[in-house]
């Protein structure tokens, strides 16, 4: 009897030796540059691929997107807003689309995915939303329940990475 659980408890642990590495291939092996967005509402960002290398900026922004550019093992180079760079472990991210308003000005969210549709809101720059869905040269986005279609251009997360 105690044969028997041993090699079954063998031919599990042999199972998962093999199972895990394979279902984490699957986010290593993501095609980079790709999209991911700050998952908490505090996410350090270090200088290289490790708890070893110091903190060299604090995200206190849930939501914001990030561009990732490159990855080693659980970390990933990503790319801000602003164009730093730096190591975020991947469990600090989600694949969860964000967006970022930017440029001058205010930005004019509007009902449909239409220049001439109805005006819902406006939207400062660095406000922060979860991006829906782009149609042509236009992307929904929703900020904390609302939302509105706004100019792609005026999205830094939107479109290709």
């Amino acid at each position: 009897m105690i044969v028997h659980r041993l090699t079954a408890f063998l031919s599990l642990t042999a199972i998962l030796a093999v199972l895990v590495p394979i279902s984490s291939l699957g986010a290593q092996q993501r095609e980079v540059p790709y999209w991911a967005s700050i998952r908490f509402d505090e996410v350090n960002m270090r200088v290289g691929p490790s708890q070893e290398y110091p903190i060299e900026w604090v995200y206190k922004r849930k939501g914001l997107p990030v561009k990732v550019v490159r990855v080693r093992e659980s970390w990933r180079l990503v790319e801000d807003p602003e164009g730093e760079q730096g190591w975020i472990a991947s469990s600090q991210l989600t694949p969860t689309r964000g967006a970022i308003v930017i440029g001058g000005g205010t930005a004019d969210l509007r009902e449909a995915a239409d220049r001439t549709s109805a005006l819902r809101w406006r939207a400062e720059p660095g406000v922060v939303g979860e991006l829906k869905r782009c149609r042509e040269d236009m992307c929904e986005i929703d900020v904390g329940g609302r939302t509105g279609w706004v100019d792609q251009e005026r999205l830094w997360g939107a479109g290709e990475p």
